[in-house]
Formats: C-alpha cells, structure tokens, sequence
C-alpha cells in the first residue's frame, strides 16, 4: 500500500515539507503506515513470549507476500535471482519451525505468594497492610 501510495504521490523532498504532508495524507499511505504500526505492535507482543531467533524467521516470511503481492497485484517485475532468494528464505523458515521453541515461560506465582512478596518487598506497603483488618476497614 506504501508503495501504490508513493507511486501516486510522486517524488518528494524532505526539503518541501508541503509535499511529506501531502504524501502522508494519501489514502493508501496513511493506511500502509497504520499496517506498519499494526505490525510493530503484533511484533513487540510476540517478542514478549518467544525467542528473537524464533520470532524473526517467522516475520520473514512478510518478504514471501511482498514479493507476490508485488509481482501479481502491482505488477512489478521480480527477477529469477529474487524469487531464488524468497525460495531460500522460504526454506530457512521451515528449517527453524521444524526445531523446538527453547522460550521457557516462567510459572505464574500463586496470589498469596504474590502477596508475601509485596508485603516483604516494600516496608510502607507491609505496614499498611498489618494495619488493616481482613475486609479492609482499619482497626
């Protein structure tokens, strides 16, 4: 969508901030750019629970779609030496798929644990709490 954008809008400077505005408010760029931030926010979530080594072969395979999106929607030439390379990645995404997922998650405490080490980890905290009764009311 970035690049239909862009081949819409034309050449820009970053000298002219006219035509950048002009650009970013093209509807197939200000959508591109909301896929991006969707993107990055889907990346940051899996890299939250699994390895870098695992995640990033995975997200490769966004070179596989492009290549076909470009080739079949916009209709741009891809070379026999790409689609070599897009079959090589291809190939290394299900090399690293087919190996185990090391990322070990560690076990959720138990809520009285939880509490045990809050009550211990801040002196104000365990003071307050020692003076509370059972349903929060002070004594």
């Amino acid at each position: 969508m970035l690049s239909h954008g862009m081949k819409q809008t034309g050449s820009i400077s970053l000298n002219h901030l006219q035509g950048v505005i002009f650009a970013i408010l093209n509807p197939w760029v200000a959508i591109g750019i909301l896929l991006l931030l969707a993107f990055f926010s889907t990346y940051m979530t899996a890299l939250s629970w699994a390895d870098l080594t695992y995640v990033l072969p995975a997200t490769s395979l966004g070179y596989v779609l492009l290549a076909l999106v470009a080739r079949f929607l916009l209709h741009e030439h891809v070379s026999p030496l790409r689609w070599l390379g897009i079959a090589l990645i291809t190939g290394g995404v299900g090399f690293i798929a087919g190996g185990p997922e090391l990322t070990e998650h560690p076990k959720a405490a138990e809520p009285d644990d939880q509490r045990a080490v809050a009550a211990t980890s801040s002196p104000l905290l365990s003071k307050e709490a020692s003076s509370r009764a059972p349903n929060g009311v002070r004594s």
